[in-house]
């Protein structure tokens, strides 16, 4: 059943006679109100029928209340109380005055539930006056714009310390490698040779651990149940718009003005009722040319602009947590500005969520990219999130190792986001930190066959400051959760740990260690020394040489093998030039260790808007929004 209210229809009717909206814009409203179980309000805002602005202007003269304009009439900020914030914004109503002794009590939410919930809260004795919905956001943002700055710094770290990043290294950790450098340095000045044997022994093993280990990951992802995927996918056709939930997008950018059509654009393609999407564009207060690139765009009422106060790290996540305070939905998702996801994603989570058990806190989906065959570079970026996302992520969910999340396309169930104090300012890459720590905490991460598309690098500069930041947060994210390694224990098991350090500190190894060991190699094979044969005896010299050879041989193949899920059989020959990548992670790798230790919380920009396909995406999403 709808919720088509008198109100509503007296509204609807007040809108057509005074020429605010047409018959067929009439007649499509109540289809949609009857469609989705949504007020008329959220409806006309899921269009662009009407401002905001007008909209409740227009409803208030119809029912002769007060429009209060809140930019110029602000609320008593005595009445207002922070922790009631996330009541005021997913209800959007809260106190406004005190006039006669009556409390007065602004809304933009026309309707009983408005009432109920403001008679629930401030009694009988109020009088209700009407005001936009942006003006509600505005206002609250305006009076709490500092403590919720310093909360979205700090409150994870003053909360659960040991769980942020905010610490790089504690004491015990400078012991411990302390400790490591001293006991290195006193065996290769009394027992070199020994000393060496040791060392290489210890790294073989892990090479040789990492290459059957993530073997043993992608033989396990890629026996997924397609079975289970398409009952997924038919529950999510099943379900219906009125059932479904308020769902939060949060957009958080910086200086992408560009690539901004692109997403809106797909989140209008969204199979999801847009009068039920709450779509938060969090943007620095500072950047100005990609707020009024927003604003120019006259995007609908179901885009609000969150504007996030100057404050230090300024990160991604921090940026994420200030929005959060304004979230209204049941679910939250991150999308980044550049993103397509498929239509289907929203539906997919939502039935991947009522199917799964109540520990499941986060659904993670696939990540891929639209310009994929652009230029090598690209070709091989795609190459390894098809590896990454596929196969991999899939084999950590099957074997029940901890996941370390994406950075966009990340679905949330809200409450248990706002348990866990979000997400880590300090950390710069807050999503692989979150997904190991929701699951300290007793929580578990999906995977959903559903895939979002983003705008791969074509620049290597561009890719190695982008990859450099995630290494170091890779860094940060293993520091962070080894600092108790029984408490690691505990919570996610031997395997998961094992898991947790291998699959993580194993990529950031490799990218240290490979450089030494192909310099070695490369002089070797040139000199044909032997000085190199008294620490390589004949066992640890054929492992390593097996480590070479067959390792980095059933890399590639793993590789090749990666694209063939999606028939992008035409990537599968770069696979074989794989080498020139690996370098340059080397070189991102030992970009982010640098940065660790000299700017640990300097979030290094990633330019988006370069691919030549990017801009054939912005036309597009542009012709469409002017039809």
């Amino acid at each position: 059943m709808g919720c088509l209210t008198i109100g509503d229809s007296w509204t609807a009717d007040f809108l057509v006679e005074n020429g605010f909206l047409s018959l067929e814009q009439f007649d499509e409203a109540l289809d949609l109100m009857e469609q989705w179980d949504r007020s008329l309000s959220d409806v006309v805002m899921s269009r662009r029928w009407m401002t905001p602005q007008d909209f409740h202007r227009a409803a208030a003269r119809r029912f002769g209340m007060t429009f209060v304009n809140l930019q110029t009439d602000p609320p008593d900020e005595t009445l207002l109380i922070e922790a009631e914030v996330e009541d005021y914004m997913r209800e959007l109503t809260m106190p406004w005055r005190v006039q006669d002794g009556r409390m007065v009590v602004v809304t933009a939410h026309l309707g009983p539930e408005s009432v109920l919930y403001a008679r629930r809260r401030w009694g009988s004795n109020i009088d209700m006056v009407v005001t936009a919905k942006f003006d509600v956001l505005w206002s609250l943002q305006k009076v709490f714009s500092a403590r919720h700055s310093h909360r979205a710094v700090h409150e994870l770290a003053d909360a659960d310390p040991e769980m942020s990043a905010r610490t790089v290294f504690t004491r015990a950790q400078l012991l411990v490698v302390w400790a490591g450098l001293t006991l290195l340095c006193l065996g290769l000045g009394f027992a070199p040779t020994p000393t060496l044997i040791v060392v290489n022994t210890i790294t073989s093993v892990f090479y040789l651990g990492n290459f059957v280990f993530r073997g043993v990951l992608v033989w396990a992802g890629g026996r997924r149940s397609h079975d289970r995927h398409r009952a997924l996918a038919m529950e999510a056709r099943l379900l219906r718009d009125e059932d479904l939930p308020v769902y939060t997008v949060l957009v958080p950018m910086f200086r992408e003005p560009e690539v901004l059509p692109i997403l809106a654009g797909a989140l209008r393609k969204l199979d999801y009722p847009l009068g039920k999407l709450d779509i938060k564009i969090v943007l620095e207060e500072g950047d100005d040319e990609t707020i009024d690139a927003a604003k120019r765009l006259g995007l609908e009422g179901i885009f609000e602009i969150v504007r996030v106060p100057p404050s230090q790290p300024q990160t991604k996540p921090k940026a994420c947590n200030y929005a959060l305070r304004f979230a209204r939905g049941e679910y939250l998702v991150i999308f980044d500005a550049e993103d397509k996801p498929e239509p289907d994603q929203l539906r997919k989570v939502v039935a991947a969520f009522r199917r799964s058990s109540p520990d499941v806190a986060c659904i993670q989906c696939r990540l891929n990219y639209f310009n994929a065959s652009e230029n090598w570079l690209t070709r091989m970026f795609t190459l390894d999130y098809s590896l990454w996302f596929d196969l991999m992520l899939p084999g950590l969910e099957r074997l029940g190792i901890p996941i370390p999340l994406g950075g966009t396309s990340n679905h949330f169930k809200i409450e248990v986001l706002r348990e866990l104090h979000a997400w880590d300012p300090f950390n710069v890459t807050e999503d692989a930190d979150l997904g190991i720590r929701m699951t300290q905490k007793g929580y578990r991460v999906g995977l959903v066959d559903s895939t979002t598309y983003e705008e791969a690098n074509v620049s290597h500069a561009n890719w190695v400051r982008q990859r450099s930041r995630w290494m170091k947060g890779y860094m940060q994210t293993c520091l962070v959760h080894t600092r108790r390694p029984l408490h690691l224990m505990k919570t996610v098991g031997p395997l998961g740990t094992l898991g947790f350090v291998s699959f993580l500190g194993g990529t950031v190894l490799s990218g240290l260690l490979n450089p030494i060991f192909w310099a070695v190699f490369l002089f070797w094979a040139v000199t044909q020394t032997g000085g190199f044969d008294i620490v390589f005896p004949p066992m640890l010299l054929y492992t390593s040489m097996l480590n070479l050879l067959i390792g980095n041989g059933m890399f590639i193949y793993l590789m090749m093998l990666a694209p063939f899920r999606r028939r992008w059989v035409q990537l599968a020959p770069y696979a074989l030039t794989v080498m020139w990548y690996w370098v340059l992670l080397s070189i991102a790798a030992w970009k982010g260790a640098w940065q660790l230790v000299t700017r640990p919380f300097y979030w290094e920009k990633t330019q988006h808007g370069l691919s030549k396909f990017t801009a054939a995406e912005v036309s597009s999403a542009l012709e469409e929004q002017a039809a």
